[in-house]
């Protein structure tokens, strides 16, 4: 009996929507990142100067996080838990009308934990 050939790998067939799914992709993970960073640097900004805020950019910080997690998270679950999380906050902070100094402690070292393990957390590579 002759040995039989080596299987290729199955790949997905790729579709023609894909690159703008991509790019779709790509646009909202750099609009969210860039409200996130601009609500965070309020955000610490009004914590090291020691002035106070309103609560916009609670608005546009937790606004970035729900595009950012549009783009970015795969499981559905997971993903729209983080959508509704932030929304939830941004609209607590909108409806409270008031920022109160461990508010704004909270959401600084949140975000610095949060980007920290992204730093030190390697992503798995498919084997």
């Amino acid at each position: 009996m002759p040995p039989e050939p080596p299987h290729e790998p199955v790949r997905p067939e790729r579709d023609d929507d894909s690159g703008s799914e991509n790019q779709m992709r790509v646009a909202g993970m750099i609009v969210g990142t860039a409200l996130i960073f601009i609500g965070f640097l309020d955000i610490f900004l009004s914590i090291s100067g020691g002035f106070e805020i309103d609560y916009i950019p609670f608005l546009i910080y937790f606004g970035g996080v729900a595009v950012w997690a549009n783009a970015v998270i795969e499981n559905a679950t997971f993903r729209y838990s983080i959508i509704g999380g932030a929304l939830l906050l941004g609209a607590i902070f909108f409806h409270y009308g008031e920022v109160l100094f461990w508010h704004k402690q909270v959401v600084f070292w949140g975000t610095v934990v949060v980007v920290m393990y992204f730093m030190f957390n390697e992503p798995k590579k498919p084997t």
